[in-house]
């Protein structure tokens, strides 16, 4: 028999932060060790990006968590075309 994962994700313009609930057992030490108090828990104690745009992308959420049930990954911000910086040189 196969468990639904329930997999939540947050994500902004540099971030994206996914949590599976089915895996978190709802410790807090995700929580706890967010420098930048991105995570809050939800009414069941599961970890929710409710301050996304203040991540660091420090991953101590994600290297601290037993159960492997949260992961950040930093987006990749696209390249300008070099068409766009010509008119820039005097």
């Amino acid at each position: 028999m196969q468990q639904k994962q329930d997999i939540r994700t947050y994500q902004n313009d540099e971030t994206i932060i996914t949590v599976k609930e089915s895996w978190c057992k709802t410790c807090g030490i995700c929580i706890n060790y967010c420098p930048r108090k991105v995570l809050v828990p939800s009414e069941k104690g599961h970890p929710v990006a409710e301050n996304i745009d203040d991540c660091i992308h420090c991953m101590l959420c994600e290297l601290r968590c037993p159960d492997f049930a949260i992961m950040v990954e930093k987006l990749k911000k696209p390249v300008p075309n070099s068409s766009e910086h010509r008119n820039l040189e005097d």
